[in-house]
């Protein structure tokens, strides 16, 4: 089931079934050591996808800049992989960020998820930069209320 929270809204069980799902994808899978676990999460917004108390598919958004009201998605990830779980949450996400008025979605995305992006609107705004070690590039999808 997707739901969407704010951080305080989040049972602790949510909260701890997600940070490990990210540690798992992001530090251990990724073999990336950087400080997953910031003060971005107090102000975010997050998508979650669980079933019967199994973390499938999360990510994470907040405002960038709410005098241009664009938001930004961040840590998106799925545990399952070929279910198009990542795609659900996505999706959920971005009609989240319509409904909170925001004009322009913000990310920066791995390059070899470019595609995957690409498929809901988002369109390649840098050059590829290295972010822990790891190729990114900046995207953006502006949204139509």
């Amino acid at each position: 089931m997707i739901s969407v929270k704010a951080y305080e809204e989040l049972t602790r069980d949510e909260l701890y079934r997600m940070m490990r799902a990210r540690q798992d994808v992001f530090v251990v899978e990724q073999n990336c050591v950087y400080p997953d676990i910031d003060d971005t999460d107090l102000r975010s917004t997050f998508v979650l996808l669980e079933e019967n108390g199994r973390h499938l598919a999360s990510l994470r958004m907040f405002d960038k800049d709410e005098e241009k009201r664009i938001m930004q998605i961040g840590r998106v990830l799925t545990t399952v992989r070929g279910k198009g779980y990542g795609a659900l949450v996505l999706h959920e996400g971005i009609e989240t960020a319509k409904q909170k008025g925001a004009s322009k979605i913000y990310i920066e995305a791995q390059t070899y998820a470019i595609g995957f992006y690409e498929r809901e609107g988002f369109r390649v705004a840098s050059d590829e930069f290295l972010e822990d070690g790891i190729p990114h590039v900046c995207m953006e999808l502006e949204l139509r209320q």
